[in-house]
C-alpha cells in the first residue's frame, strides 16, 4: 500500500491545519463490525461515548443496535440526553456530591439513568438523594478485577456491597461492572488469559451475589483491547467498548488486529519548520495530539504512509519530528496524516471533526460533549 493511498484526505489545499479528520467509511464499519460481534454472542453493546463526544456518532451506535451507551461525567449525559436524545445511560465512573444527584434527578424525567457506586458513602448519599425526590434508581456496582483503579474488589467485597445497596428501599441493584483496563498494558501473549480472567472473577461474583437470594440482571465489561475476549465469557451480559468506534495507534501492538485501514480518526497536519535535514516541524503540538505515549509506535504518534518517521517530542504547538535519511517529503508546505496514540483525551481538545467520505470532507460535526468533566 502507498503513503498517498492510505492517506484519507485526496486534497488537503481546503484544510485549516491542524484539523481532526474522521473517515465515515471506516467509522461505520467498526460500528457495524462491533454490533455485530455483539450480536453474535448475544450480549447487550453499550459503547462508552468518552472516545467520540459526538451526537451524531451516538445515534449511529444506537441505531446500529447499540442498548443505550456509557458516559464517564454527569455532564456528558445531559449533553447526550438533551441535546442527543439518547433515552438510555449508565454512567460508569463514581458519581459523588448532591449537586450531582440533583442533575441526575433531573435527567431521570428524560432518560433511565443507571450509576457505577464503589462505596458505602456513594450508596448512603445517593440513596438519600432518591428517596428526598421520590425516586428509585438503578445502581451498578463497580468491581475491581485487576486494575487497581476505582471498584470494589470482586467476590466477598462485591457481594457485601450488593447487600447494603439491596436493602434500600430507593435503589435497585441492577448490575455489576468493570473496566479491565489493565489487559491493554499485559504483555501481547497474556492478552488473552488477562482478558478471561476478567470476564471469569465478574461471572463468578455475580453468581455469588445471586446465591444470596439478589437479583442481578446486567454483568458488564469494557474494554476495547479485550473486547473480542471478555464479553465471550459465559455469563456476560453487557459489553462497553469505546475507542473501538475510530481506534488509535496504541491498537497496533495487537499485530494484525487493528491496522492504520482501522483508523478513522488522525489529524491533518503541516510542515511549518524545516531547519534542518533530520528534522522538521509540524502543527500539531501537545494542545491537539495530547500526549499519553504509546507501547505499540515510538513517539507522539504515528504519521500515515511515514512509519519510520517519529514525533520526538511536542509543546504546546509544535511537533518536532525526527526524519531518517532519505526521507521524502516533509518540506514546508506539505500536509500528513498522524494518528494519535490515545484518541480520546485527543478528541476532547477539539470543537469539531471534519467528515470524510471518498477523500473529501462533506460535513463538519460538534463534538459537544468535549470539556464536560463535571
Amino acid at each position: 500500500m502507498t503513503a498517498q493511498s492510505q492517506r484519507l484526505l485526496a486534497d488537503t489545499s481546503a484544510i485549516d491545519t491542524p484539523q481532526l479528520i474522521v473517515s465515515e467509511e471506516i467509522m461505520q464499519r467498526n460500528i457495524a463490525e462491533m454490533a455485530s460481534f455483539a450480536k453474535s454472542i448475544k450480549v447487550q453493546l453499550r459503547p462508552h461515548i468518552k472516545t467520540h463526544k459526538c451526537l451524531e456518532i451516538a445515534r449511529l451506535q444506537v441505531a446500529a443496535g447499540a442498548v443505550g451507551i456509557t458516559c464517564a461525567k454527569v455532564g456528558e449525559a445531559e449533553v447526550m440526553v438533551n441535546e442527543g436524545g439518547i433515552d438510555d445511560v449508565l454512567l460508569a465512573y463514581p458519581i459523588v456530591g448532591p449537586l450531582k444527584y440533583q442533575r441526575i434527578v433531573t435527567l431521570m424525567e428524560k432518560a433511565r439513568i443507571a450509576v457505577a457506586v464503589d462505596s458505602t458513602t456513594a450508596i448512603e448519599t445517593i440513596g438519600r438523594a432518591m428517596a428526598h425526590h421520590e425516586r428509585e434508581i438503578d445502581i451498578y456496582i463497580e468491581v475491581n478485577t485487576g486494575q487497581n483503579r476505582s471498584g470494589v474488589m470482586w467476590g466477598q467485597e462485591s457481594v457485601k456491597m450488593a447487600q447494603l445497596i439491596d436493602r434500600h428501599p430507593n435503589l435497585r441493584l441492577s448490575g455489576i461492572m468493570t473496566h479491565e483496563g489493565h489487559v491493554a498494558f499485559a504483555d501481547v501473549s497474556q492478552i488473552a488469559t488477562e482478558a478471561r480472567a476478567a470476564g471469569e472473577k465478574m461471572v463468578e461474583t455475580a453468581e455469588m451475589i445471586r446465591r444470596h437470594g439478589i437479583g442481578l440482571k446486567t454483568v458488564s465489561v469494557g474494554s476495547t483491547p479485550a473486547a473480542r475476549i471478555t464479553p465471550a465469557v459465559p455469563g456476560i451480559t453487557e459489553m462497553r467498548p469505546g475507542t473501538y468506534v475510530f481506534n488509535d495507534s496504541s491498537l497496533f501492538r495487537f499485530g494484525d488486529t487493528w491496522t492504520v485501514d482501522d483508523c478513522a480518526a488522525r489529524f491533518v497536519a503541516t510542515v511549518v519548520s524545516r531547519t534542518a535535514d533530520d528534522r522538521c516541524v509540524i502543527d500539531a503540538g501537545s494542545k491537539t495530539l495530547a500526549l499519553d505515549p504509546s507501547k505499540a509506535h515510538e513517539g507522539h504518534g504515528y504519521i500515515v504512509g511515514h512509519p519510520d518517521v517519529v514525533i520526538t517530542r511536542l509543546s504546546e504547538e509544535h511537533g518536532v519530528c525526527q526524519l531518517p535519511a532519505g526521507e521524502q517529503g516533509f518540506q514546508v508546505g506539505d500536509t500528513v496524516e498522524v494518528i494519535p496514540n490515545h484518541i480520546c483525551p485527543t478528541v476532547n481538545l477539539m470543537d469539531q471533526m471534519a467528515i470524510v467520505r471518498d477523500g473529501k470532507v462533506i460535513d463538519y460535526w460538534k463534538i459537544a460533549a468535549r470539556g464536560k468533566v463535571q
